[in-house]
């Protein structure tokens, strides 16, 4: 029974290494260039992440989406930023999380239990609702 485990081990491992050596020297062609599309084009600086405009307290309307407020020259948004909660510099502590701008413990808040902004009825522990203890 050993003999034969050993046989077919040896076998797969055999076969498993020549397709690796087999296509090891096949070369790959590389393609066309990716070519980006005309709606990310159209935009210009559409494709940049919103935390990527700068700003500052004389140019806040660089802070295009809503909701967002220009804080040591970047646009955050203060509703959700664990760095800016509320306003800016204003840092969650540990174990917190931003949700509406008020750090929140999500794992106890019967406001925001495990996500934000999802209620419990009576009790929430360990980021459920009515958890049975």
């Amino acid at each position: 029974m050993a003999n034969a485990t050993l046989l077919l081990l040896i076998t797969v491992l055999a076969t498993t290494s020549g397709i690796v050596s087999a296509t090891a020297g096949a070369s790959v062609s590389p393609g066309p260039p990716a070519r980006r599309s005309r709606f990310l084009l159209v935009g210009g600086a559409a494709h940049l992440p919103l935390s990527a405009y700068e700003c500052s307290k004389k140019s806040a309307e660089a802070c295009l989406a809503t909701g967002t407020t220009c804080c040591s020259g970047q646009c955050v948004d203060t509703a959700a930023s664990a760095q800016h909660c509320g306003g800016c510099n204003k840092d969650c502590k540990h174990g917190r999380t931003c949700c509406g701008g008020h750090c929140v413990d999500l794992l106890s808040d019967k406001k925001n239990c495990g996500t934000c902004s999802n209620q419990c009825n009576n009790k929430c522990s360990y980021g459920f609702c009515d958890y049975a203890q």
